[in-house]
């Protein structure tokens, strides 16, 4: 056997001290966050040739995540057909719409006539989105029967439509368009064919449960107090082709209740509303017929 090897002698400790740490560079600020919606140059033509009715456009707007947007417009200046293209109803002719909802957050739609089967309990109906997604049917009828609750129609779950008034069958179309949990929802004039006070009442159940669940929304409207009562912004449209000429963010921020209607500010933002849309509403009754243009 050879000798062991002798351990080699420690290192002496470095009289050096340790200097500061190196200073760090400046910061790159966070990116911010995509938007659920963003239309470029967005434009949309019907017909062809002499007899093409230019509706709406070039259209430059964004929305972000878990924002609700109003849009108000004349009649006929192209606000539904905006909704439409981005429910991917309709093409548009020009520019783009590029939608960010995540991963199984599909796009729900409400129409003005409730759009819900007449042959489908209060229950089925609410219900559908989730059978077309192929949700487990106990899951499902949970989520339906969840959201029959949080909108006040847990006892009619058995009922049929025709046994429903306006108001509920509303409630029951918006019940259906949440439990799919949507990544953006579309909402075109929902409670117009209402009577005032149900019409209220039904916005102030709208703001509760959006601010509730951080809904992505875009929703068209006629009326400028309801876009001031529901929107975080307010975009106003000119006359056909729809163009956004204003945006406006009332002073009410989450969580507001349906009481901003009593302030001295929502009166003073509804007439500056008003007075961007008069020259567009008198221009467009002043060249176009009744009817004879898009929403």
């Amino acid at each position: 056997m050879g000798e062991p090897h002798p351990s080699p002698a420690p290192t002496p400790p470095s009289s050096t001290p340790a200097g500061p740490p190196p200073h760090p560079g400046p910061r790159t600020p966070p990116s911010p966050p995509a938007p659920a919606l963003r239309a470029r140059n967005l434009a949309r033509t019907f017909g062809r040739g002499r007899t093409a009715l230019a509706a709406l456009g070039p259209v430059d707007a964004e929305i972000a995540a878990g924002e609700f947007v109003c849009v108000v417009g004349p009649s006929g200046c192209g606000k539904s057909t905006l909704l439409r293209i981005a429910a991917g109803l309709v093409r548009p002719s020009a520019g783009e719409l590029e939608l960010r909802t995540g991963a199984g957050r599909p796009t729900a739609m409400i129409f003005q006539d409730y759009g819900i089967y007449d042959w489908k309990t209060v229950l089925a109906n609410v219900r559908f989105g989730l059978d077309i997604q192929r949700v487990p049917r106990r899951e499902a009828d949970r989520r339906a029967r969840s959201w029959l609750a949080r909108t006040g129609l847990a006892d009619f779950a058995g009922a049929y439509p025709s046994a429903l008034s306006g108001g509920m069958r509303q409630r029951v179309a918006l019940a259906r368009a949440l439990a799919v949990e949507p990544g953006l929802l579309l909402m075109d004039e929902p409670f117009a064919a209402l009577d005032a006070q149900l019409r209220t009442l039904l916005q102030d159940e709208l703001l509760a449960l959006t601010q509730t669940t951080r809904t992505t929304t875009l929703f068209i409207t006629h009326s400028l107090e309801e876009a001031l009562v529901l929107g975080d912004r307010v975009l106003v449209m000119s006359a056909r082709p729809g163009r956004i000429i204003a945006e406006r963010r009332p002073p009410f921020p989450r969580s507001r209740t349906g009481e901003v209607r009593a302030t001295p500010a929502f009166a003073a933002l509804k007439a500056e509303l008003w007075e961007l849309l008069r020259g567009e509403v008198a221009g467009r009754d002043a060249t176009d017929p009744e009817g004879a243009t898009p929403a």
